[in-house]
């Protein structure tokens, strides 16, 4: 049995997603998250950065649309397979493998981040979250959807540990130095591989930065 504790540790482990990725063809399906691509297609293509990207669904996607794309996770089998899948379709992302939940990003640097699905333990979050609100540039946009508190009553995916699941209060707060443009929670059905299938409790969030930052 994996207690509370174990989540956690789990969401910032090498090793667990190492397995997850190392054990499945697609963990979370080869489209790009569909949320992602809606808000994606309405920005004019920059440099973008995903932290936490996995196998690369939305990088791909990004990069076929004429974005140079940065993307970080802690599974070193994920920057592999993403980097493979990019050759193979002949486009170019730069990935990087490690810590995503103590890094320090550059200021200024980003037209777009995506945080899609990316949960962490709150002093890792926070830090995460204030981190990207540093490195976009002026006019950039943060895109975001994961779990909600809500998704506790769904087995459609998601953590386990109540501490790594989402409010709109604390994204409101973490984002408020940025425009919020959407703030929801709402129930959808996700077809995202065989670890996001079902009905499920999500947040999602758009903002941007203040052109004059």
């Amino acid at each position: 049995m994996v207690s509370v504790a174990d989540t956690s540790k789990q969401a910032m482990s090498e090793s667990f997603w190492n397995d997850r990725y190392n054990s499945n063809e697609s963990s979370y399906g080869d489209d790009p998250n569909q949320f992602f691509k809606d808000q994606l297609l309405t920005l004019t293509p920059g440099e973008l950065l995903l932290p936490g990207e996995g196998e690369g669904r939305n990088a791909l996607f990004a990069a076929e649309i004429s974005w140079k794309v940065s993307a970080i996770d802690y599974s070193k089998v994920a920057q592999e397979k993403a980097l493979s899948l990019a050759r193979i379709k002949n486009l170019t992302i730069r990935y990087e493998q490690g810590d995503i939940g103590s890094r320090i990003l550059p200021s200024d640097q980003y037209d777009a981040i995506a945080l899609i699905y990316v949960h962490l333990p709150d002093k890792e979050r926070k830090h995460l979250h204030r981190q990207c609100v540093n490195a976009l540039k002026p006019g950039g946009t943060i895109i975001m959807e994961a779990f909600s508190q809500g998704q506790e009553k769904y087995s459609s995916g998601g953590p386990k540990d109540p501490g790594l699941l989402y409010s709109l209060d604390d994204l409101e707060k973490e984002f408020q130095a940025l425009n919020v443009e959407v703030a929801e929670e709402i129930i959808v059905h996700l077809d995202e591989g065989q670890f996001h299938r079902g009905l499920a409790s999500i947040v999602r969030l758009v903002a941007k930065k203040s052109d004059n930052e």
